[in-house]
């Protein structure tokens, strides 16, 4: 026997693995400004799409059998109401939904979207577009059961259109592409359970980004999307492109691809209203005053104002279609005031037709924009690399954000990690207990706000950020207990010989109530600090292995204090182990 204390310290090894069959869809409309025959836009151009509703069959012109048809020989100017709605920044997540904490931001997403489906019931040619899914259904999930039939049909009939579809908008620097698909993945999955076919983002809108990724663009065109528009690329870039009509592009995304070509445009005024036409009440542009005997009256001047900009812009596009976004960041929490003076601006602008104005306006969608570009068959330059960094003036590049709050970095990527381990485990567990779905859903909605282009980046203030570690390990425990159950179910010899009683179909049966094994997960090992390892004489590390195969992997386990140590594998087996020194152990 040793003098001094021997901790026996075993390991455990799991090895499981699953086979996952990936189909790559069409990337969208264009190859080198040319259309690809029989892919996807194709079809959604020319059939109809119909479902069953409490059987009977509903005709849907979601998509772009709902876009306006653009007059030829005019300059036709699409207006596109939307509103960025940042899952956190100044505020955190709930503070923007609920509108709390207005001396910081007077911003409320719950309102705009109340106000937003209202306004859209109200007019048939009014149209919409919605990004951030996280918010998106943490609305509609509140509503009654009639409203969600309705908005439904504003779905169905394209009047509401989703964009982007992902649970946020997410940064192209610090976010890993491994992330951004589970994100994308679980927004798509929520749009597509809630609305069907309808409700599939075809174009990508990353609008406010600090800069631009080839890999993210790559992302899109193989998850299908037809189209990318982006504001946010270096200022002496964007002039260039400018001036010769380069804003809009053909991204050759991949070297190794074969169909991964995206159109993409840049947008004129990053995702701002034209100046003067701001009518939300966050805004101070003057309104459309028409009273015919009103002193007020200024129909001329905004008409005339608005032409003046239209035309400006045309000039940097090659055709005879431009885009306009209408809103930016939380505007239209009384949607009314935006909508009814973009109906006025509609009206009056397209009445000059008759004294021979060439200017067509009407509201649309990116996708309804794309489509009228799609028609027109123009060739497009090309890009291949990123647009990256982004400088927005001279001497101002964002790339601080690169490497900020490295801590709050770090613990998004342990969650994806343990994302990957919560979702493999929840799927293999032979009984599935009811709380396991939700407690992994939290997780993945968790990780969705990380990848946020404030979040992931360390751009909020320090109480959001506060919030998003708070947020994140919240999830993080109760995905434990998914990992915990399924741990036990697998090598608990208890509970199999407990189910194999039951004789009970294992998605109907209670997991046995008191487990061989307190499976615990240590989440301070940043600062090499584990409390179990710390207090227990002795403990079973049980290592997870992902693959499908055996593999060697180095194993540290921080935290243990004093005395010696004893490692022995599953069979009882002494293993050897080193000890490493503290500028070592700091570094993992």
């Amino acid at each position: 026997m040793l003098a001094d204390r021997v901790r026996f310290v075993s390991f455990v090894l799991v090895v499981l693995g699953v086979t996952i069959n990936l189909q790559q869809v069409s990337a969208g409309p264009w190859r080198d400004g040319v259309h690809r025959s029989g892919n996807a836009f194709a079809k959604r151009m020319s059939e109809s799409d119909e479902y069953l509703e409490f059987g009977r069959k509903l005709k849907q012109s979601c998509g772009y059998e709902s876009c306006p048809k653009p007059k030829k020989n005019m300059l036709n100017v699409h207006l596109v109401p939307h509103t960025h709605d940042d899952v956190g920044w100044l505020k955190t997540v709930d503070q923007y939904y609920y509108g709390s904490k207005t001396t910081i931001q007077k911003a409320g997403v719950q309102y705009i979207l109340d106000s937003v489906i209202q306004s859209l019931l109200s007019d048939p040619e009014r149209k919409f577009i919605y990004v951030e899914s996280a918010f998106f259904f943490k609305w509609f999930n509140e509503q009654t059961v009639e409203l969600q039939q309705q908005v439904r049909m504003l779905v169905d009939e394209g009047r509401l259109e989703f964009i982007g579809g992902a649970w946020s908008m997410n940064d192209e620097a610090a976010a890993h592409y491994h992330s951004v698909v589970d994100q994308f993945t679980w927004g798509l999955r929520k749009l597509n359970d809630t609305f069907g076919e309808c409700g599939r983002p075809r174009i990508g809108w990353q609008i406010d980004p600090f800069g631009h990724s080839r890999e993210q663009a790559s992302l899109f065109a193989q998850m299908g999307y037809d189209g990318l528009f982006f504001g946010r690329l270096d200022y002496q870039d964007k002039r260039e492109r400018m001036t010769h009509k380069r804003a809009e592009m053909i991204w050759k995304t991949s070297d190794n691809l074969d169909d991964a070509d995206l159109f993409t445009g840049v947008l004129y005024n990053l995702y701002q209203a034209p100046p003067g036409f701001c009518f939300d009440i966050l805004c101070s542009d003057e309104p459309f005053m028409d009273g015919p005997y009103s002193a007020e009256n200024n129909v001329k001047a905004k008409v005339d104002k608005f032409l003046y900009y239209v035309n400006l812009q045309a000039e940097s596009y090659r055709a005879n279609n431009i885009i306009l976004t209408m809103g930016g960041d939380f505007t239209y929490m009384d949607a009314n005031v935006y909508f009814k003076n973009m109906d006025k601006l509609i009206k009056y602008t397209n009445a000059r037709q008759t004294n021979g104005s060439n200017v067509n306006v009407f509201y649309s969608t990116p996708s309804c924009y794309l489509k009228a570009l799609h028609d027109i068959g123009i060739t497009w330059p090309t890009k291949s690399d990123d647009f990256f960094p982004y400088a927005s003036d001279p001497h101002s590049f964002w790339t601080g954000y690169y490497t900020s709050r490295p801590t709050s970095k770090r613990f998004e990527r342990v969650g994806n990690h343990f994302l990957q381990v919560c979702k493999q485990l929840t799927a293999l567990a032979p009984a599935r207990t009811a709380h396991m779905e939700p407690h992994l859903n939290i997780l993945r909605e968790a990780m969705g706000v990380m990848q946020h282009h404030d979040a992931i980046t360390g751009t909020e203030k320090q109480h959001v950020a506060n919030d998003y570690a708070r947020m994140l390990n919240v999830a993080v425990k109760a995905c434990s207990a998914n990992t915990k159950d399924a741990l036990n179910q697998i090598v608990d010899p208890k509970y199999k010989r407990s189910l194999r009683s039951t004789g009970l179909p294992v998605e109907h049966t209670t997991p046995y109530p008191e487990y061989t094994f307190a499976f615990q997960s240590c989440h301070l090992l940043n600062v090499s600090k584990c409390e179990l390892t710390e207090s227990k004489d002795s403990f079973t590390v049980t290592l997870y292995n992902p693959l499908a195969h055996a593999g060697h992997r180095v194993c540290t386990c921080s935290g243990l204090s004093g005395g010696r140590y004893i490692v022995r594998d599953y069979r009882n087996v002494e293993v050897s182990i080193t000890e490493l020194c503290r500028m070592t152990e700091n570094r993992f």
